[in-house]
Protein backbone atom coordinates (compact mmCIF):
# COMPACT_ATOMS: atom_id res chain seq x y z
CA UNK A 1 0.00 0.00 0.00
CA UNK A 2 3.08 2.26 0.26
CA UNK A 3 2.75 3.54 -3.33
CA UNK A 4 -0.73 4.85 -2.56
CA UNK A 5 0.28 7.02 0.38
CA UNK A 6 -0.12 10.80 0.14
CA UNK A 7 2.06 12.67 2.62
CA UNK A 8 2.23 16.48 2.79
CA UNK A 9 5.03 18.39 4.47
CA UNK A 10 4.28 22.05 5.25
CA UNK A 11 6.83 24.55 6.52
CA UNK A 12 6.23 28.19 7.44
CA UNK A 13 8.75 30.34 5.52
CA UNK A 14 11.27 32.27 7.70
CA UNK A 15 8.67 31.91 10.43
CA UNK A 16 10.04 34.23 13.13
CA UNK A 17 10.75 36.96 10.57
CA UNK A 18 7.28 36.57 9.03
CA UNK A 19 5.67 36.97 12.47
CA UNK A 20 7.66 40.14 13.14
CA UNK A 21 6.65 41.55 9.74
CA UNK A 22 2.98 41.01 10.51
CA UNK A 23 3.50 43.13 13.63
CA UNK A 24 5.62 45.79 11.90
CA UNK A 25 5.22 46.26 8.13
CA UNK A 26 8.31 48.51 8.08
CA UNK A 27 10.38 45.30 8.18
CA UNK A 28 9.04 44.17 4.77
CA UNK A 29 11.72 43.90 2.10
CA UNK A 30 14.56 44.57 4.55
CA UNK A 31 17.28 42.23 5.84
CA UNK A 32 16.11 41.01 9.27
CA UNK A 33 17.99 38.89 11.79
CA UNK A 34 16.39 37.31 14.85
CA UNK A 35 18.37 35.79 17.68
CA UNK A 36 20.76 36.65 20.48
CA UNK A 37 21.91 40.26 20.23
CA UNK A 38 25.18 39.90 22.16
CA UNK A 39 28.50 39.00 20.53
CA UNK A 40 27.91 35.41 21.58
CA UNK A 41 24.39 35.24 20.20
CA UNK A 42 23.45 33.16 17.18
CA UNK A 43 20.99 33.73 14.35
CA UNK A 44 17.73 31.88 15.03
CA UNK A 45 16.03 33.05 11.82
CA UNK A 46 16.86 35.43 8.98
CA UNK A 47 14.95 36.91 6.05
CA UNK A 48 15.64 35.98 2.44
CA UNK A 49 17.06 39.50 1.96
CA UNK A 50 19.66 38.70 4.65
CA UNK A 51 20.45 35.32 3.09
CA UNK A 52 21.72 37.03 -0.07
CA UNK A 53 24.65 38.23 2.07
CA UNK A 54 25.53 34.61 2.98
CA UNK A 55 23.80 34.67 6.36
CA UNK A 56 22.09 31.50 7.61
CA UNK A 57 20.51 30.09 10.77
CA UNK A 58 22.90 29.09 13.59
CA UNK A 59 25.55 31.56 12.34
CA UNK A 60 27.18 33.66 15.09
CA UNK A 61 25.37 37.00 15.26
CA UNK A 62 28.64 38.90 15.23
CA UNK A 63 29.58 37.35 11.89
CA UNK A 64 26.10 38.03 10.48
CA UNK A 65 26.39 41.72 11.42
CA UNK A 66 29.76 41.90 9.67
CA UNK A 67 28.30 40.38 6.51
CA UNK A 68 25.29 42.72 6.56
CA UNK A 69 25.84 45.79 8.78
CA UNK A 70 22.51 47.32 7.72
CA UNK A 71 20.50 44.29 8.92
CA UNK A 72 17.77 44.91 11.49
CA UNK A 73 18.43 42.73 14.55
CA UNK A 74 15.56 41.65 16.82
CA UNK A 75 15.80 39.53 19.95
CA UNK A 76 12.44 37.88 19.25
CA UNK A 77 9.33 37.11 21.26
CA UNK A 78 8.61 33.47 22.03
CA UNK A 79 5.04 34.12 23.15
CA UNK A 80 4.05 35.81 19.90
CA UNK A 81 5.62 33.04 17.81
CA UNK A 82 3.78 30.41 19.86
CA UNK A 83 0.47 32.20 19.30
CA UNK A 84 0.95 32.34 15.52
CA UNK A 85 2.05 28.70 15.50
CA UNK A 86 -1.06 27.70 17.41
CA UNK A 87 -3.22 29.67 14.95
CA UNK A 88 -1.75 27.67 12.06
CA UNK A 89 -2.17 24.43 14.01
CA UNK A 90 -5.86 25.20 14.58
CA UNK A 91 -6.44 25.68 10.84
CA UNK A 92 -4.72 22.38 10.05
CA UNK A 93 -6.49 20.53 12.87
CA UNK A 94 -9.94 21.35 11.50
CA UNK A 95 -9.00 20.59 7.88
CA UNK A 96 -7.18 17.23 7.77
CA UNK A 97 -7.77 13.83 9.39
CA UNK A 98 -4.19 13.19 10.58
CA UNK A 99 -1.33 15.60 11.18
CA UNK A 100 1.98 15.67 13.04
CA UNK A 101 3.54 18.86 14.39
CA UNK A 102 7.29 18.32 14.46
CA UNK A 103 8.32 21.85 15.47
CA UNK A 104 6.89 25.31 16.00
CA UNK A 105 6.76 25.89 12.21
CA UNK A 106 6.71 22.44 10.59
CA UNK A 107 3.93 19.92 9.97
CA UNK A 108 3.30 16.56 8.25
CA UNK A 109 -0.17 15.50 7.09
CA UNK A 110 -1.32 12.07 5.94
CA UNK A 111 -3.96 12.52 3.24
CA UNK A 112 -3.92 8.89 2.13
CA UNK A 113 -7.32 7.94 0.70
CA UNK A 114 -8.53 11.52 0.30
CA UNK A 115 -8.20 11.27 -3.49
CA UNK A 116 -11.51 9.37 -3.51
CA UNK A 117 -13.33 12.39 -2.15
CA UNK A 118 -11.47 15.55 -3.00
CA UNK A 119 -7.97 15.18 -4.48
CA UNK A 120 -4.92 15.31 -2.24
CA UNK A 121 -3.10 18.04 -4.12
CA UNK A 122 -6.20 20.22 -4.33
CA UNK A 123 -6.88 19.73 -0.61
CA UNK A 124 -3.28 20.61 0.34
CA UNK A 125 -3.25 23.62 -1.97
CA UNK A 126 -6.52 24.98 -0.60
CA UNK A 127 -5.32 24.38 2.96
CA UNK A 128 -2.15 26.36 2.21
CA UNK A 129 -4.21 29.25 0.83
CA UNK A 130 -6.48 29.10 3.88
CA UNK A 131 -3.49 29.34 6.23
CA UNK A 132 -2.12 32.32 4.30
CA UNK A 133 -5.53 33.99 4.25
CA UNK A 134 -6.36 33.47 7.93
CA UNK A 135 -2.94 34.00 9.51
CA UNK A 136 -1.11 36.19 6.99
CA UNK A 137 1.93 33.88 7.14
CA UNK A 138 3.70 32.54 4.02
CA UNK A 139 3.91 28.74 3.92
CA UNK A 140 5.24 26.16 1.47
CA UNK A 141 4.51 22.46 1.02
CA UNK A 142 5.70 19.33 -0.73
CA UNK A 143 3.40 16.40 -1.56
CA UNK A 144 4.65 12.88 -2.28
CA UNK A 145 4.26 9.32 -1.06
CA UNK A 146 6.52 9.70 2.02
CA UNK A 147 7.94 12.11 4.58
CA UNK A 148 11.48 12.35 3.21
CA UNK A 149 10.59 13.24 -0.37
CA UNK A 150 7.89 15.66 0.78
CA UNK A 151 10.27 17.46 3.15
CA UNK A 152 12.92 17.84 0.45
CA UNK A 153 10.24 18.99 -2.00
CA UNK A 154 9.16 21.70 0.45
CA UNK A 155 12.73 22.99 0.54
CA UNK A 156 12.72 23.20 -3.26
CA UNK A 157 9.30 24.89 -3.28
CA UNK A 158 10.34 27.77 -1.03
CA UNK A 159 9.69 30.62 -0.80
CA UNK A 160 5.89 30.53 -0.50
CA UNK A 161 5.14 27.87 -3.10
CA UNK A 162 4.19 24.21 -3.51
CA UNK A 163 5.51 21.11 -5.30
CA UNK A 164 3.90 17.73 -6.00
CA UNK A 165 6.07 14.70 -6.77
CA UNK A 166 3.98 12.06 -8.52
CA UNK A 167 4.41 8.41 -7.60
CA UNK A 168 7.32 6.91 -9.55
CA UNK A 169 9.14 10.24 -9.97
CA UNK A 170 10.85 10.26 -6.56
CA UNK A 171 14.30 9.15 -7.75
CA UNK A 172 14.45 11.48 -10.79
CA UNK A 173 13.36 14.40 -8.60
CA UNK A 174 16.03 13.67 -5.96
CA UNK A 175 18.88 12.74 -8.33
CA UNK A 176 20.26 16.22 -9.25
CA UNK A 177 20.02 17.61 -5.71
CA UNK A 178 22.89 17.94 -3.22
CA UNK A 179 23.25 15.11 -0.70
CA UNK A 180 23.02 17.83 1.94
CA UNK A 181 19.30 18.05 1.13
CA UNK A 182 18.76 14.61 2.69
CA UNK A 183 17.32 15.31 6.19
CA UNK A 184 19.76 13.11 8.13
CA UNK A 185 22.92 14.46 6.44
CA UNK A 186 24.61 17.00 8.71
CA UNK A 187 27.91 18.82 8.24
CA UNK A 188 30.09 15.93 9.43
CA UNK A 189 28.34 13.33 7.23
CA UNK A 190 28.34 15.74 4.29
CA UNK A 191 32.11 16.18 4.59
CA UNK A 192 32.57 12.40 4.77
CA UNK A 193 30.51 11.97 1.60
CA UNK A 194 32.39 14.77 -0.17
CA UNK A 195 35.67 13.06 0.73
CA UNK A 196 34.32 10.05 -1.19
CA UNK A 197 33.46 12.29 -4.14
CA UNK A 198 29.73 12.06 -3.40
CA UNK A 199 27.99 15.42 -3.78
CA UNK A 200 24.78 14.64 -5.66
CA UNK A 201 22.01 12.33 -4.51
CA UNK A 202 22.27 10.62 -7.91
CA UNK A 203 25.69 9.25 -6.92
CA UNK A 204 24.25 7.70 -3.74
CA UNK A 205 21.44 6.16 -5.80
CA UNK A 206 24.02 4.47 -8.02
CA UNK A 207 26.13 3.17 -5.11
CA UNK A 208 25.57 -0.34 -3.71
CA UNK A 209 23.79 -0.30 -0.36
CA UNK A 210 26.60 -2.42 1.09
CA UNK A 211 29.20 0.26 0.31
CA UNK A 212 27.21 2.95 2.09
CA UNK A 213 26.87 0.62 5.07
CA UNK A 214 30.61 -0.07 5.07
CA UNK A 215 31.53 3.62 4.96
CA UNK A 216 28.91 5.16 7.26
CA UNK A 217 27.50 2.17 9.16
CA UNK A 218 23.81 2.07 10.03
CA UNK A 219 23.53 5.77 9.21
CA UNK A 220 24.71 4.97 5.68
CA UNK A 221 21.84 2.55 5.14
CA UNK A 222 19.34 5.20 6.18
CA UNK A 223 20.90 7.75 3.82
CA UNK A 224 20.84 5.25 0.94
CA UNK A 225 17.13 4.53 1.47
CA UNK A 226 16.22 8.20 1.65
CA UNK A 227 18.31 8.98 -1.43
CA UNK A 228 16.28 6.35 -3.28
CA UNK A 229 13.00 7.81 -2.06
CA UNK A 230 12.32 4.97 0.38
CA UNK A 231 10.73 6.01 3.70
CA UNK A 232 7.87 4.12 5.33
CA UNK A 233 7.81 6.14 8.57
CA UNK A 234 4.23 7.02 9.56
CA UNK A 235 2.71 10.39 10.40
CA UNK A 236 2.30 10.30 14.19
CA UNK A 237 -0.25 12.73 15.55
CA UNK A 238 1.00 13.08 19.11
CA UNK A 239 4.44 13.08 20.67
CA UNK A 240 4.71 12.82 24.44
CA UNK A 241 7.37 15.19 25.70
CA UNK A 242 10.00 13.19 27.61
CA UNK A 243 12.24 15.98 28.88
CA UNK A 244 12.28 19.68 29.68
CA UNK A 245 15.46 21.73 29.84
CA UNK A 246 17.00 25.17 29.75
CA UNK A 247 20.49 26.58 29.60
CA UNK A 248 22.19 29.96 29.78
CA UNK A 249 25.30 31.23 27.99
CA UNK A 250 26.87 34.15 29.82
CA UNK A 251 27.72 37.35 27.99
CA UNK A 252 31.03 37.26 29.87
CA UNK A 253 32.61 34.13 31.36
CA UNK A 254 32.36 34.13 35.14
CA UNK A 255 33.70 32.51 38.31
CA UNK A 256 31.16 34.25 40.56
CA UNK A 257 29.91 31.24 42.49
CA UNK A 258 27.00 33.14 44.06
CA UNK A 259 25.81 34.29 40.64
CA UNK A 260 26.11 30.74 39.28
CA UNK A 261 24.25 29.19 42.21
CA UNK A 262 21.51 31.80 42.02
CA UNK A 263 20.95 31.18 38.33
CA UNK A 264 20.97 27.39 38.78
CA UNK A 265 18.38 27.66 41.57
CA UNK A 266 16.20 29.97 39.44
CA UNK A 267 16.40 27.59 36.47
CA UNK A 268 15.51 24.54 38.58
CA UNK A 269 12.72 26.42 40.35
CA UNK A 270 11.21 27.59 37.07
CA UNK A 271 11.41 24.16 35.44
CA UNK A 272 9.81 22.54 38.48
CA UNK A 273 6.93 25.02 38.21
CA UNK A 274 6.60 24.14 34.51
CA UNK A 275 6.35 20.47 35.53
CA UNK A 276 3.60 21.13 38.04
CA UNK A 277 1.69 23.35 35.64
CA UNK A 278 1.93 20.62 32.98
CA UNK A 279 0.89 17.90 35.51
CA UNK A 280 4.23 16.12 35.05
CA UNK A 281 6.79 14.46 37.30
CA UNK A 282 10.49 13.88 36.67
CA UNK A 283 12.67 10.96 37.73
CA UNK A 284 16.03 12.18 36.42
CA UNK A 285 17.85 15.48 36.97
CA UNK A 286 20.82 16.52 34.81
CA UNK A 287 23.22 19.44 35.26
CA UNK A 288 25.51 20.77 32.53
CA UNK A 289 28.47 23.16 32.69
CA UNK A 290 30.72 24.47 29.91
CA UNK A 291 33.97 26.24 30.69
CA UNK A 292 35.67 29.02 28.72
CA UNK A 293 37.87 26.45 26.91
CA UNK A 294 34.61 24.81 25.66
CA UNK A 295 35.16 21.69 27.76
CA UNK A 296 31.63 20.54 28.63
CA UNK A 297 30.59 18.25 31.48
CA UNK A 298 27.22 16.78 32.38
CA UNK A 299 26.10 14.61 35.27
CA UNK A 300 22.69 13.19 36.07
CA UNK A 301 21.01 11.66 39.08
CA UNK A 302 17.89 9.53 39.34
CA UNK A 303 15.35 10.62 41.93
CA UNK A 304 11.92 9.38 43.09
CA UNK A 305 9.25 10.90 40.82
CA UNK A 306 8.71 14.49 41.91
CA UNK A 307 7.93 18.04 40.74
CA UNK A 308 8.61 19.76 44.07
CA UNK A 309 11.29 22.42 44.60
CA UNK A 310 12.43 20.99 47.93
CA UNK A 311 13.08 17.59 46.28
CA UNK A 312 14.72 18.84 43.09
CA UNK A 313 16.77 21.96 43.93
CA UNK A 314 19.10 20.18 46.44
CA UNK A 315 19.85 17.54 43.78
CA UNK A 316 20.67 20.21 41.18
CA UNK A 317 22.94 22.03 43.64
CA UNK A 318 24.66 18.76 44.54
CA UNK A 319 25.40 18.09 40.85
CA UNK A 320 26.59 21.70 40.45
CA UNK A 321 29.00 21.23 43.36
CA UNK A 322 30.43 18.05 41.80
CA UNK A 323 31.04 19.61 38.38
CA UNK A 324 32.07 23.18 39.25
CA UNK A 325 35.82 23.77 39.57
CA UNK A 326 36.94 27.03 41.11
CA UNK A 327 39.33 29.32 39.19
CA UNK A 328 37.89 28.09 35.87
CA UNK A 329 35.76 30.57 33.96
CA UNK A 330 32.25 29.28 33.24
CA UNK A 331 30.67 29.96 29.84
CA UNK A 332 27.35 28.08 30.15
CA UNK A 333 25.18 26.25 32.65
CA UNK A 334 22.09 24.14 32.00
CA UNK A 335 19.48 22.06 33.82
CA UNK A 336 17.35 19.25 32.39
CA UNK A 337 14.56 17.08 33.82
CA UNK A 338 13.87 13.83 31.97
CA UNK A 339 11.95 10.54 32.31
CA UNK A 340 8.78 12.60 32.54
CA UNK A 341 5.43 11.00 33.32
CA UNK A 342 1.90 12.29 33.85
CA UNK A 343 0.93 12.76 37.47
CA UNK A 344 0.71 14.93 40.55
CA UNK A 345 3.00 15.00 43.55
CA UNK A 346 2.73 11.98 45.84
CA UNK A 347 3.10 13.16 49.43
CA UNK A 348 6.01 11.53 51.25
CA UNK A 349 4.84 10.83 54.81
CA UNK A 350 8.38 10.94 56.22
CA UNK A 351 10.03 13.82 54.32
CA UNK A 352 7.28 16.20 53.13
CA UNK A 353 5.71 18.62 55.55
CA UNK A 354 2.58 20.72 55.37
CA UNK A 355 4.55 23.96 55.23
CA UNK A 356 6.43 22.96 52.07
CA UNK A 357 3.27 21.80 50.33
CA UNK A 358 1.21 24.85 51.28
CA UNK A 359 4.04 27.22 50.34
CA UNK A 360 4.46 25.64 46.91
CA UNK A 361 0.72 25.71 46.26
CA UNK A 362 0.47 29.39 47.25
CA UNK A 363 3.46 30.37 45.09
CA UNK A 364 2.06 28.50 42.09
CA UNK A 365 -1.26 30.34 42.39
CA UNK A 366 0.57 33.67 42.36
CA UNK A 367 2.65 32.63 39.35
CA UNK A 368 -0.42 31.52 37.42
CA UNK A 369 -2.05 34.88 38.01
CA UNK A 370 0.90 37.30 37.76
CA UNK A 371 3.61 35.40 35.85
CA UNK A 372 6.19 32.89 36.95
CA UNK A 373 8.69 35.55 38.11
CA UNK A 374 6.12 37.19 40.38
CA UNK A 375 7.40 35.17 43.33
CA UNK A 376 10.68 33.27 43.65
CA UNK A 377 13.41 32.13 45.99
CA UNK A 378 15.62 34.96 47.21
CA UNK A 379 18.66 33.05 45.94
CA UNK A 380 17.34 33.14 42.38
CA UNK A 381 16.23 36.76 42.16
CA UNK A 382 19.14 37.85 39.95
CA UNK A 383 17.93 35.65 37.07
CA UNK A 384 15.55 38.12 35.46
CA UNK A 385 14.92 36.74 31.97
CA UNK A 386 13.20 33.39 32.46
CA UNK A 387 10.02 33.70 30.39
CA UNK A 388 6.42 32.72 31.13
CA UNK A 389 5.56 30.17 28.46
CA UNK A 390 4.42 26.63 29.17
CA UNK A 391 6.37 24.10 27.06
CA UNK A 392 3.72 21.43 27.65
CA UNK A 393 1.33 23.44 25.48
CA UNK A 394 3.69 23.17 22.53
CA UNK A 395 5.36 26.49 23.32
CA UNK A 396 9.11 27.24 23.35
CA UNK A 397 11.49 26.31 26.20
CA UNK A 398 11.33 28.62 29.23
CA UNK A 399 14.53 30.50 28.42
CA UNK A 400 13.90 31.35 24.75
CA UNK A 401 14.81 35.03 24.71
CA UNK A 402 12.12 37.69 24.62
CA UNK A 403 12.61 40.93 22.73
CA UNK A 404 13.54 43.89 24.88
CA UNK A 405 11.02 46.68 24.68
Amino acid sequence: MTHKRSIVHMDLDTFFVSCERLLDSRLNGKPVLIGGTSDRGVVASCSYEARTFGIHSAMPMRMAKQLCPEAIVLRGNSGIYSKFSNDVTDVIKESVPLYEKTSIDEFYMDLTGMDKFFGCHKLASELRQKIIRETGLPISFGLSLNKTVSKIATGEAKPNNEIRIDSGNEKPFLAPLSVKKIPMVGNVTYKALCDLGVKQIKTVQEMPMELMHKVLGKNGLGIWRKANGIDNSPVIQYHERKSISTERTFGQDTTDVNKLKGLVIAMAENLAFQLRRGHKLTACVTFKVRYSDFQTYTQQQRIPYSAMDHDIIPVVLSLFKKLYHRRLLVRLVGVRFSHLVEGGHQVNLFEDNEMHLNLTQAMDKMRERYGDRAVMSAAGMEARTISRWNPFNGEPPPLLANRHQ
